[in-house]
């Protein structure tokens, strides 16, 4: 008797509705959102600013927990992938820095533009390709997502121009990918990324100048994780206020390392450049863990405490699984269950990227442009020529 009692129990249990506003998962229940107090932003030129407070869903958390650890992983992969001589040619790794792709995606809609730097992988990936787009681009494959021509610093996906080698030299061009939306009426904005080495480059002011007097809809986007290429922020240059060196834009600055600090302040951003009312300037605060390449081994002008200590004390995806599991939005078993499926995903796309073929040297001149009749490309010499198909 005793025993039926119990199974009785249990299934009036089980039949009664849960309360609004939980998730349960196994024999534990989860909230269904949460509120945050977030770090509040300088302000340059602004009468507010975004809001001091974030609501995450604990669909949008695990979403975050996931992308943040796909580019942290695939970033480790491509690390031992160089050393292993498999990656070749230039290699800007972007772990530390996994806040600022993922808060921006999380704010924008898919018909907006980005354009940055050659430390593009986490906003390729962000951006729709896959790891294993990504890792067979890294290896010059044909699967990768510019058929292995690109490598590290040339990817490519929709609404997503680079990845681009020139320093600096994508700020201009996201300006006109601004124009263009303008000139469209689409009501959609461009992002256009640069890291703090590349915001003393006169170029990037010019870019200021123009975007201000147009009205462009461009959020200018200063990454400053600290250091360029081997020099501190501090010994570059006179002002590390980047947000406010667009003097007459306004802007604000941000703390790079929180994903809900970024996507709030992107979003702010967003609406105020879609409203009509021209360019914004962001500064997010980050820190790269790698060198600035591969070639840097990155403790010649930093100490190695200093790398541990953020780590240990601003890490982003640590800070964010800290949020989740204490606001009651996940476990810690659950988040475990994310990294191994993640590690298993990077590890899938490492194999496709070594064993995918190399394109053929036929298909060199391939590609030059999109819908264009086929025609001969000159090689390296005049006898030498190759076709260029769209």
């Amino acid at each position: 008797m005793p025993k039926m009692l119990l199974v009785v129990s249990r299934l009036l249990r089980n039949a009664c509705p849960k309360p609004p506003g939980r998730v349960s998962l196994a024999a534990r229940t989860f909230v269904n959102e949460a509120s945050f107090d977030i770090k509040k932003c300088d302000l340059h030129r602004l009468e507010e600013g975004p809001p001091s407070q974030a609501v995450l869903t604990r669909e949008e958390g695990l979403k975050y927990y996931k992308l943040m650890q796909t580019v942290r992983r695939m970033e480790l992969k491509a690390d031992q992938l160089y050393k292993q001589k498999i990656i070749r040619g230039f290699c800007h790794l972007y772990d530390g820095q996994e806040a600022c792709c993922v808060g921006i995606e999380a704010a924008i809609n898919p018909s907006d533009h980005m354009i940055t730097a050659y430390r593009a992988h986490g906003f390729s990936y962000v951006r729709g390709l896959s790891a294993r787009e990504i890792m067979a681009e890294l290896t010059g494959r044909r699967g990768g997502c510019a058929k292995g021509k690109g490598g590290s610093m040339h990817m490519y996906a929709k609404n997503f121009y680079g990845g681009n080698g020139i320093v600096g030299a994508q700020v201009p061009l996201g300006a006109g990918v601004a124009l263009a939306c303008k000139y469209e009426g689409n009501g959609d904005v461009c992002f256009a990324l640069y890291g703090d080495g590349a915001a003393n480059q006169g170029q990037i002011f010019e870019t200021y100048n123009m975007a201000a007097l147009w009205k462009l809809p461009c959020i200018f986007v200063c990454e400053n994780n600290r250091y360029g290429m081997g020099t501190s922020i501090e010994r570059a240059a006179a002002s590390t206020d980047y947000y406010k060196r667009g003097d007459f834009i306004p802007g604000m600055r941000v703390d790079g390392m929180d994903v809900l600090c970024v996507r709030e302040a992107a979003k702010f951003a967003a609406a105020y450049s879609r409203s009509g009312k021209g360019p914004i300037i962001m500064e997010l605060q980050t820190y790269r863990y790698h060198g600035h390449s591969m070639s840097d081994p990155g403790v010649s002008y930093r100490s190695r405490q200093e790398v541990q200590e953020v780590r240990s004390k601003s890490d982003p995806i640590m800070l964010h699984k800290n949020r989740m599991v204490h606001s009651n939005l996940a476990s810690i078993e659950e988040l475990k269950e994310i990294e191994i499926e993640v590690r298993k995903e990077i590890e899938d796309a490492a194999q496709f990227a070594t064993a995918d073929p190399e394109p053929p040297l036929e298909e060199l001149g391939y590609h030059i442009y999109s819908g264009h009749p086929p025609f001969e490309v000159r090689g390296v010499n005049k006898w030498i020529k190759y076709k260029s198909v769209s």
